[in-house]
């Protein structure tokens, strides 16, 4: 485990590398691919559009300050003496310290060995003081929301100096979209 580099709840979240590539062949089943982290300002992995889902999602998540996909490896014995393996699909690192490990999966496909490697995973991870969860799929319009917003928090859409300060200002309480959009200029540009 890079210990080092996501370990300690005190350490800074460094340059680690993900412990394991992602295949891509003819026919497969799964999409796997890279979306551009505003948190990391570089690239995440993910392995199937569910992941890429979860990865935005944590990409969204403001108190986050690092993201690394499948982060480390675990080993354990299981109770035939079995040698298992697993390398969960995400680790987060939280402004407060706090991580969190991730591991995304549709909940109606979890198999008995699937939940095996989930608890043992969850046992790891509350000793070593993080949090862990299983996710599935996310509601269809809130991820279509925050794949389209997703394609303006990269650099190349720079934004000019202020514009944001006046825009957490103007929306610092909830109001109409397009109404307080147009209080900066062109509903569309904002």
């Amino acid at each position: 485990m890079g210990h080092d580099s996501i370990g300690q709840s005190g350490s800074a979240f460094r340059r680690p590398r993900q412990v394991r590539g992602f295949p891509s062949y003819r026919g497969q089943r799964h999409f796997p691919g890279l979306y551009w982290s505003a948190t990391t300002g570089g690239h995440v992995g993910f392995e199937s559009w569910l992941e890429r889902d979860h990865v935005m999602l944590l990409d969204f998540t403001p108190e986050v300050t690092g993201l690394l996909s499948q982060p480390f490896w675990l080993f354990w014995e299981d109770g035939r003496g079995k040698r298992v393996s697993h390398a969960p699909d995400y680790f987060a690192r939280f402004e407060d310290g706090r991580g969190l490990v991730v591991d995304c999966r549709p909940l109606d496909r979890i198999d008995a060995r699937s939940a095996a490697k989930f608890e043992a995973t969850r046992t790891a991870c509350v000793s070593a003081g993080w949090g862990y969860r299983v996710v599935g799929a996310v509601d269809a319009v809130r991820m279509g929301n925050v794949r389209w917003l997703a394609g303006y928090r990269h650099p190349r859409r720079g934004v000019a100096e202020g514009v944001v300060e006046r825009l957490l200002a103007l929306f610092s309480v909830p109001s109409p979209l397009v109404g307080q959009a147009a209080l900066m200029g062109d509903p569309i540009a904002v």
